[in-house]
């Protein structure tokens, strides 16, 4: 397989991801079009214990061509990514959330973190420079730009762009790693698709760069380290491989990494291959176990721990994120939520497969629909998640025994009423009390679930929500 191949790949992944050519057909499923089931277009249905709470659209500078990404938290405001720039809501009112501040800054994903007054943004998408007046730059011979930005937003109101760092083959993700000191942050950037046509992004690209920043002094950031993870190459996977098959895709790096800093551990989902990693020396993070599911997964996408670090829900991204496969003919084992838990001491620490779970409701061949970012609820003694569908909605189900996992509450939208509108939603996370969802289409969506089981999490308060950087609550 060529790299170049790869790097169309992830181009024409992300035009479905906006829905500008939903795929019609899935995995083992006919051409025909099922008829339409569930609710109406843009119709809002929820579970009994879940509400819609608020939406607030995409507004300019952003509105043109939006699409919402990932969200960071920070002294009640959540600053949430868009291929654009990025937008800063006043969520102490969660009923009546407030734009703050949009900032114009194109640069797919803009997958974001904050950590003090420094917000990181990723840019995967090769520009003609790093400012935010950049130009798409799509001949990769010619000089480029992509990596990680960084702003200063102690004022809100008025972010300012401080520094840009380049790594090798851009950043589609990036995960904030506090150091052992106060004084700098890290950030395990995770990018792929190397290909010989691209000047910053040369296979094999086996990889992750490391990012460290000072914290009072930004402008220093910069690239301490790029350890390989995958020195035999990774997973293989197959010549002719297809986003739309599991067991195909190899392992060019990796597309998301979370980390639990006080266990030491990050869990990696690297395209073929899910990886347990001790992280003890941050710059020199040491794989401890790997896993692959060639029968059942396609691209490994993202990871969640439990509280307690003995378990791992890994995503699996069938389609990438342009299909439809929540339906009977896909089934309710690809393009799920993997359950693993996680066994023995040390660096003999094992990955053992114990469940798949997808949400049940039938989506429509209208509807891309796949496993995609969330995290915990901080409910004691419980492993409880919030997590999105794209257009299968935002739902809430329990992994506490890792073997039988169980939906508790969803709130969904119907297909898009515009055909030409993709999307649903991209993440949903808990923060104070409420669920918040990032809309590809839709804008930023606030939720609530009331429920027995899980309104122990309405105590807990924290300041700072990063969710790739998982803290530790209390289990009692």
């Amino acid at each position: 397989m060529t790299g170049t191949r790869t790097r169309r790949w992830r181009a024409a992944a992300l035009a479905a991801a906006l829905g500008a050519s939903l795929l019609s057909t899935t995995l083992g499923t006919s051409s025909a079009v099922a008829e339409p089931s569930g609710p109406a277009p843009d119709e809002i249905v929820t579970s009994p214990n879940m509400k819609h709470v608020a939406n607030v659209p995409f507004q300019e500078p952003l509105a043109d061509g939006a699409v919402g990404t990932d969200i960071a938290f920070k002294n009640g405001h959540a600053i949430v990514g868009n291929y654009n720039g990025f937008t800063i809501y006043n969520i102490k009112n969660p009923k009546k959330p407030k734009i703050v501040a949009n900032v114009l800054c194109p640069g797919a994903q803009n997958d974001v973190s904050v950590y003090k007054n420094l917000l990181f943004l990723s840019v995967d998408a090769r520009r003609s420079d790093d400012s935010c007046n950049s130009e798409p730059q799509n001949d990769g011979t010619k000089p480029y730009w992509e990596g990680v930005r960084i702003f200063d937003i102690s004022d809100m109101r008025n972010p300012r762009y401080v520094k840009s760092v380049e790594t090798k083959c851009g950043s589609h993700t990036h995960t904030l790693v506090p150091g052992k000191f106060k004084s700098h942050v890290y950030l395990y950037v995770s990018s792929y698709a190397p290909s010989e046509s691209l000047s910053n992004c040369q296979p094999p690209h086996d990889l992750i760069s490391i990012i460290k920043v000072p914290v009072h002094k930004p402008t220093k950031a910069e690239v301490v380290a790029t350890p390989v993870l995958f020195p035999d190459g990774g997973f293989p996977g197959d010549p002719e491989w297809d986003i739309n098959k599991p067991g195909g895709v190899p392992t060019e790096g990796c597309h998301d990494i979370t980390v639990y800093p006080s266990k030491n551990l990050a869990a990696g989902a690297c395209m073929g291959d899910g990886v347990l990693m001790d992280i003890t020396d941050r710059e020199n993070p040491k794989v401890i176990d790997r896993v692959t599911d060639a029968e059942h997964f396609a691209f490994w996408h993202s990871a969640t721990f439990s509280n307690d670090a003995s378990k791992v829900v890994f995503t699996d991204e069938l389609g990438g994120g342009g299909a439809a496969t929540c339906n009977p003919e896909i089934g309710p084992e690809l393009g799920a939520d993997g359950i693993y838990d996680i066994v023995g001491k040390g660096d003999e620490r094992k990955l053992v497969f114990r469940s798949f779970f997808k949400i049940d409701r039938e989506q429509t061949d209208e509807e891309n629909c796949v496993a995609h970012n969330g995290m915990l609820l901080p409910v004691p003694g419980k492993d409880i998640m919030v997590q999105s569908w794209y257009m299968g909605g935002t739902a809430v189900w329990d992994f506490t025994d890792s073997s039988n996992p169980k939906q508790i509450g969803y709130v969904e939208r119907g297909p898009a009423a515009n055909p030409e509108e993709g999307g649903g939603t991209w993440s949903s996370y808990y923060y104070n009390g409420y669920i918040y969802s990032s809309d590809l289409g839709k804008g930023f969506d606030v939720l609530r679930i009331d429920d027995k089981i899980t309104d122990p999490a309405k105590k807990v308060r924290t300041n700072v929500l990063n969710a790739q950087t998982q803290e530790h609550y209390r289990e009692r």
